[in-house]
Formats: structure tokens, C-alpha cells, sequence
């Protein structure tokens, strides 16, 4: 596995004999990055997936660690990055493939950023919360209010309770809007909630059950429990438009060896926990990761993953999240790629492995998750691509 860490990713070099072989095999420079992959045998089964370290992307770690990936066909390369790495390789087609949030990406999709959404991954941990004894009972009495976010306005709590909010009636628009809002880093945004900085908040978790457990907040609006979010899919599979285009057939594979693994986590997702913490794709506590883990349903879908899209896309324009001007229904067209092989029937016909020991734990009240993580004193989360950008 290779690792890339923080910053913009480096441009490739190729010296004299590389670019001679390139010449000969008939391919062009500008194909190189990611798939120079038709040659004389045809496509390549050469692909490079991409990681963040999050506790959320156990199934890209059990696809690989599993075989599953190599079960199609694949001949993998595993590469850690950062966010930034991330949006720029899958855009520019350094990176083929990846799973990561829907709502993050239809903002860049809308821009013109060259990636496609697969298939469904697993629902959502988003909520927004106030006190525990304010009078704000509902997310209709948020008008007027002011409203906390981790680290930046356009994290993914932010964009779940703007859609919130529009969906009750209330302008969320930053500038012009019905509410304030104010970006804190996680660890201090409870206390600024105490102190009445702000008067809710949008969490994700660990945050939110961690708040929870205090007995600081309550919820007034939970993406895994509430309709109609919570047969929304959070994350999803994506890969990018180079590899759609250029490999349809390896676009597939990916896809589906992850969807695969997402069932496996789901059955097992101790031992998905175990892994990821044993291989060293996350730093954190096999207990937390297990935790985590559990909060989320991985119920790998299609067409429940393009409907997903939509859904996100029109309440992000309601919003004003997106352009005025941009069709939502025409974005999810854009953002989408169905895949030959990739169908719900194939999911459901889709058996894995249970593994003795693997399966469930009790899942921890907020309380007790709250001393386990303190006592760990450990920060994974099933997103904290919600919490860090």
C-alpha cells in the first residue's frame, strides 16, 4: 500500500525508456494516469483504489484484505491520501475508485467534476441537536436561531441540516438566511452549545452520541431514524469518470467487490472492526470501531442509491446549496453510471461468510459509549469526513 500523505498530489514523471514504451504500446501520454488500459490484450484489470483511514470505509479494507477484489479479476493498488488528494485524484483519474459521502460530492459534480456514484454503501449517523432542557422542541422552531457546525460551513452536518431546515420552511442560506450559523472545532462545539454561543448544532458521530451521553443535548433530527433520511444511502461507491468511460468492465468489478464486502461488514462487523485496526488502515480502538460500526446499515442497493441521489440533489437546491439554474434530475443523471452486472437482483442473491465472533456487539447506551471512548481515549468516528471537512 502506498501512502500519500497531506497536500496536492505529485504530478507524474515519466523519463525516456517509460515514455519510448509508451510509444510503442500505441498509447498516448495523456491516457497514462489512471487507465492507459487498452492495449493489445485489451482493458486492463490494473486499478488503483484510494483511502482516507476512515472507520466508515471497512468495506474497501475487507474487499481487499478479503480477496474479493482479486476474485474479479483485479490486480489492486491500495492508496492512502487525504481529502484533498482524494477529490483531485478521482477527478483527474489517478485514483479509480472509492466509497464516500453522496451529499459531498454532488456540489463538485455540479462544478464539472468527472466522477460517477455506483452503488449504495450504507445510511447515515447525521443529527441536529440543541440543549438538553431548551424550549426548542422541533427543527421548525429554529428560525431566528443560531446554529453550531464542526469546523466549516459545507461539512456534511452542515448540508444535512440546511436540508433539514429548508425541508421545515426555514431559509438556511449562510447570507440572507433565517438562521446564523458558526463553525467550532468538534472537541470545543458542546461547550459552545453550554456557554449559549449557539443554540443547536449539527453532529455527526462519534460527537453526537458522546453529547448524548453527557446528557448535554437531545435530538430533533437524526438521519438514521428519521423519514425520510433514513433509507437515504450516506455513502456511496464512486469511481472515476476516466475509469466509467475508458473500463466500464472494471468499473464493475470494483463495485461490486466492495458491495460484496459491505454485506460481509454488515454480518460481521467485530471482525470488520478487528481488521481495519489490525491491518492499520484506521487508528483506533478495536472496541470504538466496533461501536461505530454498528450505528450504520450496510444494505448495499442501486436503485435505492440513485433515488437516494435525487432525493439529496432536490432538497440541496431547495436549500440553496446548488445553482438556481441546475435540474436535479439531470444532475443525478450525470452523477450516475449503471454498470452491467451491478443490479439489486445480484445484491440480494449476494451470500457471505459468518465469521464465529464476528457478528455484533451490545450496542453501548450513550453513557457507556461515552466511558468506553474515554477511557480508549480514542477518536474514531463512522464518518469523520463529517467532522473534518
Amino acid at each position: 500500500m502506498k501512502n500519500i500523505g497531506t497536500g496536492r498530489l505529485g504530478r507524474f514523471r515519466f523519463g525516456f525508456w517509460r515514455t519510448l514504451l509508451v510509444m510503442i504500446a500505441g498509447c498516448s501520454l495523456a491516457m497514462l494516469p489512471a487507465a492507459c488500459s487498452k492495449g493489445t490484450n485489451g482493458p486492463s484489470n490494473k486499478v488503483k483504489i484510494a483511502y482516507l483511514g476512515l472507520t466508515c470505509e471497512a468495506p474497501i479494507f475487507v474487499a481487499y484484505e478479503n480477496g474479493y477484489l482479486k476474485e474479479e479479476g483485479l490486480e489492486v493498488e491500495m492508496i492512502k491520501t487525504d481529502w484533498d488528494g482524494l477529490r483531485e485524484g478521482l477527478g483527474s483519474g489517478n485514483f479509480d475508485a472509492n466509497h464516500t459521502l453522496v451529499m459531498y460530492l454532488l456540489k463538485p459534480i455540479e462544478q464539472g467534476m468527472d466522477v460517477k456514484i455506483t452503488a449504495g454503501v450504507h445510511t447515515g449517523c447525521l443529527r441536529v441537536q440543541t440543549g438538553i432542557n431548551s424550549s426548542i422542541k422541533s427543527v421548525k422552531d429554529l428560525k431566528g436561531k443560531t446554529i453550531g457546525v464542526p469546523t466549516h460551513l459545507g461539512s456534511p452536518p452542515f448540508l444535512f441540516a440546511s436540508r433539514v431546515l429548508s425541508a421545515n420552511g426555514i431559509d438556511p442560506r449562510p447570507d440572507g438566511g433565517d438562521v446564523k450559523w458558526l463553525a467550532f472545532p468538534p472537541d470545543v462545539i458542546g461547550k459552545a452549545l453550554q456557554d449559549g454561543r449557539i443554540d443547536a448544532l449539527a453532529t455527526s458521530d462519534p460527537i453526537g452520541t458522546i453529547l448524548l451521553g453527557k446528557g448535554i443535548v437531545k435530538t430533533i433530527a437524526d438521519q438514521a431514524e428519521d423519514a425520510p433520511y433514513k433509507d437515504e444511502y450516506c455513502c456511496a461507491v464512486v469511481v472515476s469518470g476516466r475509469l466509467g468511460r475508458e473500463n466500464p468492465a472494471a468499473a464493475a468489478k470494483v463495485t461490486r467487490a466492495i458491495l460484496k464486502a459491505a454485506k460481509w461488514v454488515q454480518e460481521n462487523p467485530t471482525a470488520a472492526a478487528n481488521m481495519a485496526v489490525e491491518k492499520k488502515y484506521i487508528a483506533a480502538s478495536a472496541e470504538i470501531n466496533a461501536q461505530a460500526l454498528s450505528k450504520l446499515k450496510y444494505i448495499p442497493g442501486i436503485a435505492r442509491c440513485r433515488q437516494s441521489i435525487d432525493d439529496a440533489a432536490k432538497e440541496m437546491k431547495s436549500a440553496g446549496l446548488l445553482k438556481p439554474g441546475t435540474d436535479p434530475e439531470a444532475l443525478t443523471k450525470r452523477a450516475w453510471l449503471e454498470l452491467e452486472g451491478v443490479n439489486d437482483e445480484w445484491v440480494r442473491n449476494l451470500t457471505v461468510e459468518h465469521v464465529a465472533g464476528g457478528g455484533r456487539p451490545r450496542l453501548l447506551p450513550p453513557a457507556e459509549f461515552v466511558a468506553l471512548f474515554e477511557l480508549k481515549n480514542d477518536c474514531a468516528c463512522c464518518n469523520r469526513c463529517c467532522i473534518d471537512r
